[in-house]
């Protein structure tokens, strides 16, 4: 049996993915599940954007472990990915400009989200062999 050598981009975008979701399902559930620190450090807090951040640290974990293993679907969940949050990121920018409460954190986190996730899905939609 050959074992396939992983290139040095999908070591980093796995790597990336997979630790990028852990950390946000723990730091996104400790405020949605934990009446504590967490919640009254997250301030005002804009609860779709949590609750997708949340729901797509599994997509993350997901993902990075397919871009792992090279598996051709990961790339277009990356790009899924990369999209969704550009789209959340943009209503949370209406949710602003017609008033909402947010924290100048949270359109850093989704700026770090867009383009980390970005990036993510250009690289494995350039490098990833098969993808269909």
């Amino acid at each position: 049996m050959m074992v396939k050598k992983r290139p040095v981009w999908a070591w980093i975008s796995a790597i990336v993915a997979i630790l990028f979701g852990l950390l946000t399902i723990k730091s996104g559930g400790s405020v949605l599940f934990i009446d504590g620190e967490a919640r009254q450090a997250a301030g005002h807090y804009v609860s779709f954007v949590l609750w997708f951040n949340f729901i797509a640290g599994f997509f993350y974990v997901a993902t990075g472990m397919g871009i792992w293993l090279q598996k051709p679907w990961s790339a277009t969940a990356a790009i899924m990915i990369a999209l969704l949050t550009l789209l959340v990121f943009g209503a949370l920018g209406v949710y602003i400009l017609v008033g909402g409460e947010s924290e100048q954190r949270t359109i850093m986190a989704m700026s770090l989200r867009t383009l980390v996730w970005a990036s993510i899905a250009f690289t494995c939609w350039h490098r990833l062999p098969n993808r269909k």
